[in-house]
């Protein structure tokens, strides 16, 4: 495979959820991705997180595999790996061993917790580390208990997303003609990181901690998914004034004089519960062919089964099948000029 990254050697310290991710992502676009299992391991062939890679199997609690790690490591670009602080460092693989062999390596560190800190030892999984951080309370309507985001967040956006983010920056530097250096990504930083724009809302007096409360949390009625007649979903996010009064538009409700005050959160209860009395009037596919024809930022909300045969993400080629397996295809794209 080639890509913007050929030509690149990492070394991936076989793992589950973000490190995986970050491995993909480096193997999608043209990194030799060299996975180290442990014996005895299996791996499974339908896992799109694990394609693109060259298997290799290493007993590293043994000296002749921990000797054969670092002599691999000797040649690389970089390594990740997910272990707690302090495991790589008690097998004789730390950044310390690492980096005298090879100085240019970039030694990428995904855990939770981060590499110090009072919960750096402690276990924990996705859910827990967007909990820590804030995000995981900010996910959910009002009046309910927080909504896990299945593990998008924690595990992928704030957690292997960045790490890969991490090790091409890092990578960059030593093309610059920078040292290597270590990459230490925690999902506590990095589904933080995430909420950024939420964190600039609170300072603007715009997000309050009130969850189901915000513009795009579910609390307006223009930002929301709707049932319609069929027990499907269409999903709604008509922010701007010239959606918004598309949105009233197509709805009927153009001349309705409760739905002019659009950034009211007074406003709001009802004209939720209008929009969700109008929307299970027609079928999805009836309010698909009516705003299918508006600038009104509605869409249908698919199920994953439903992803993979829409018209758009067809021709986008959005998805792929690989050894008979539909998954994500590649991304971002990059068209050479």
């Amino acid at each position: 495979m080639t890509g913007p990254l050929h030509g690149l050697r990492i070394v991936e310290l076989a793992g589950i959820g973000p490190v995986p991710f970050a491995g993909m992502m480096l193997a999608d676009h043209g990194a030799k991705v060299i996975r180290v299992e442990r014996p005895g391991a299996t791996s499974e062939s339908s896992d799109p997180l694990l394609r693109s890679r060259i298997p290799m199997t290493l007993d590293l609690k043994s000296a002749e595999g921990a000797a054969e790690l670092r002599a691999l490591c000797k040649s690389a670009d970089g390594l990740i790996e997910g272990f707690r602080p302090g495991v790589m460092e008690r097998l004789g693989l730390g950044p310390d061993a690492l980096l005298v062999d090879n100085p240019k390596l970039v030694y990428g560190r995904m855990t939770g917790w981060g590499q110090d800190g009072p919960l750096a030892q402690k276990a924990g999984h996705d859910i827990n580390f967007i909990a820590l951080s804030g995000t995981l309370g900010a996910l959910g309507r009002a009046g309910d208990k927080p909504t896990p985001p299945i593990n998008l967040v924690g595990d992928f956006g704030g957690g292997g997303m960045l790490l890969a983010f991490g090790m091409v920056s890092a990578l960059l530097a030593v093309k610059m003609g920078g040292s290597g250096q270590v990459v230490d990504c925690a999902m506590t930083d990095g589904s933080a990181l995430l909420m950024a724009m939420m964190w600039g809302f609170r300072a603007q007096g715009r997000w309050t901690d009130e969850r189901g409360s915000n513009v795009i949390d579910t609390g307006a009625p223009f930002y929301d998914t709707y049932e319609t007649a069929d027990g499907l979903f269409v999903a709604v996010g008509a922010i701007e004034p010239q959606f918004y009064a598309e949105l009233r538009r197509v709805l009927g409700i153009a001349n309705d004089p409760n739905f002019d005050a659009q950034f009211d959160p007074a406003q709001w209860p009802s004209q939720k519960a209008e929009l969700a009395r109008l929307f299970k009037a027609r079928t999805r596919a009836e309010w698909g062919d009516l705003f299918d024809q508006a600038e009104a930022c509605v869409a249908p909300v698919l199920s994953m089964t439903e992803a993979l045969e829409h018209p758009h993400n067809v021709t986008r080629g959005t998805f792929v099948t690989i050894d008979g397996v539909p998954q994500p295809a590649p991304a971002p794209r990059f068209t050479p000029l």
